[in-house]
């Protein structure tokens, strides 16, 4: 079998994250046999209390990790009541995760745009159908709902609903773990004291 484990090496020549998780992200999309880009995504409610689910990272740059969804839905306005979220993403195959943190901005009308027209036009229709999040009386109001707007734009165009859009997370730390023997893991966290500062890096215990 083909060690799939990187040494410590992989680690110290980067100096900045982004390069690392894409690099991480690209083997992953190599050996995951489903969605590598799959991401939890921790959030809290007004009291305080965690949330988390799986979204699909749909972007990322040195400016930061973006998905996208319904701002009405749960996370949605939890993102916009903090601008704070978390993500951890675990690829089992390589034995790696990738943890971060940060602030959180809205994407530009212009990414939303061009993203939300790149989606399948069923995914494009359950934009508008699907009131996320909130109680469904049963599964047949659903399907009601996506057939009355299938009906309603069966051609050309259907424009991105205006509370569906996307999220940015700004990190100000990304740690990079991958399994070690007799869990003495490796782990390197990059930090910064802002979304705009210069990176530091330090080994952690495992």
């Amino acid at each position: 079998m083909t060690e799939t484990r990187l040494t410590t090496g992989d680690f110290t020549e980067e100096n900045e994250p982004f390069t690392l998780f894409g690099t991480w992200l690209k083997e992953a999309q190599e050996t995951e046999i489903n969605d590598p880009n799959a991401v939890a995504l921790a959030t809290v409610d007004p009291d305080g209390l965690p949330n988390v689910r799986m979204v699909l990272l749909k972007d990322f740059d040195a400016d930061g990790f973006v998905f996208y969804t319904n701002f009405e839905s749960q996370k949605g306005r939890e993102i916009l009541a903090t601008r704070k979220a978390a993500m951890c993403f675990h690829w089992k195959s390589l034995r790696r995760q990738v943890r971060l943190r940060g602030t959180v901005e809205i994407v530009s009308d212009a990414e939303a745009d061009a993203y939300y027209q790149s989606r399948a036009r069923g995914s494009r229709i359950g934009a508008w159908a699907s009131k996320q999040s909130r109680p469904l009386e049963s599964r047949f109001a659903l399907e009601k709902a996506v057939a009355e707007f299938t009906a309603r734009h069966p051609i050309g165009e259907i424009k991105r609903p205006p509370y569906w859009s996307g999220f940015r997370i700004r990190p100000v730390s990304i740690e990079f773990w991958k399994d070690g023997a007799f869990r003495l893991h490796d782990r390197i966290e990059f930090r910064r004291p802002e979304t705009a500062g210069d990176w530091s890096k330090v080994r952690m215990y495992p």
